[in-house]
């Protein structure tokens, strides 16, 4: 969800480019995120399940920026990214781990994209162009701690 509204104009206003990888990655986008996205009119083109082991190779695009969102990530050693970019730790419950009624489920969906913009909100707020790397990783945690 992040990815896709990162990269959506009306949030990050093409100013990034943003991907979503995971430690271990299901095969496909989960389909309550998906419609979510739709619901919010975030384009969703393009999505797909990716590894984190895809980012960490020698082809991979440049990272300047590297932020864990899934609660279960932070315990989890994470690779060594290409060109050491800013890391932060954004804690969100994993929505897709919600066990319970349809209902229950899509208002994790909910949460989890609540939690989201609102950082990802402050992060397109950022003059990221300016801040040095110590600086943006200041930046970047605190997003996480407010």
């Amino acid at each position: 969800m992040a990815e896709a509204m990162l990269n959506d104009p009306a949030l990050g206003g093409g100013r990034f480019r943003a991907f979503s990888a995971g430690s271990h990655p299901r095969g496909q986008v989960h389909p309550l995120a998906l419609d979510l996205l739709r619901e919010h009119g975030v384009p969703v083109e393009g999505l797909r399940s990716k590894s984190w082991n895809e980012f960490a190779g020698p082809d991979a695009p440049p990272l300047d920026l590297v932020i864990t969102v899934c609660d279960d990530a932070a315990a989890e050693p994470c690779p060594v990214w290409p060109g050491r970019p800013v890391d932060a730790h954004w804690g969100v419950p994993d929505p897709a781990a919600v066990a319970g009624s349809e209902a229950e489920r899509r208002q994790a969906f909910r949460d989890a994209m609540r939690v989201l913009r609102a950082r990802l909100e402050r992060l397109a707020r950022l003059p990221v162009d300016t801040l040095t790397g110590d600086a943006l990783q200041r930046q970047v945690r605190e997003i996480a701690a407010s």
